[in-house]
């Protein structure tokens, strides 16, 4: 079976305002517009991606949600609980420099991480955590094949 991820939805509170944030300081570009009755969405690629789409949807697009589910999922995304998306970058301090440069809000400056990665993380407008990470030269492959034993946990009985 062959098949790879070609688009995924990011809530957000004020569609405007993301599509500001992600055509503007990332460099994203617009794909569509589109909408019907009152809710619209827009859907954008990373430069480097374009057969992937990120559809930009407020709260509302989730349809057969009450209003209570609309609330929370509001509430889950001003928290920052709802979107996260991961970046690869070439160079997560230039990536960092740039985009802290427009005033994005910083979650967390440029780190090295154990595993040999080194990321930062920023919060879109409506809270959604966009990491940005490249590997360093001194990363561990810790990629599973198919001649990697499977680990199972011990039994608890």
């Amino acid at each position: 079976m062959n098949f790879k991820l070609s688009c995924c939805t990011l809530a957000v509170h004020d569609l405007d305002e993301a599509l500001g944030f992600y055509r503007d300081v990332l460099g994203f570009t617009v794909r569509e517009h589109a909408g019907f009755a009152e809710t619209r969405w827009v859907s954008i690629s990373p430069p480097s991606q374009p057969d992937m789409q990120i559809v930009l949807a407020p709260p509302d697009m989730h349809h057969g949600a009450s209003p209570a589910d609309r609330h929370a999922i509001e509430d889950l995304i001003a928290k920052g609980l709802l979107g996260r998306l991961v970046f690869e970058t070439d160079n997560c301090d230039a990536t960092f420099e740039r985009i802290e440069a427009t005033g994005a809000e910083v979650m967390q400056e440029p780190i090295n991480h154990p595993d040999g990665v080194r990321d930062c993380a920023f919060l879109d407008p409506s809270g959604n955590v966009l990491r940005f990470t490249n590997p360093t030269t001194n990363r561990p492959d810790t990629r599973l094949t198919a001649s990697t034993p499977r680990q199972t946990p011990p039994s608890t009985e």
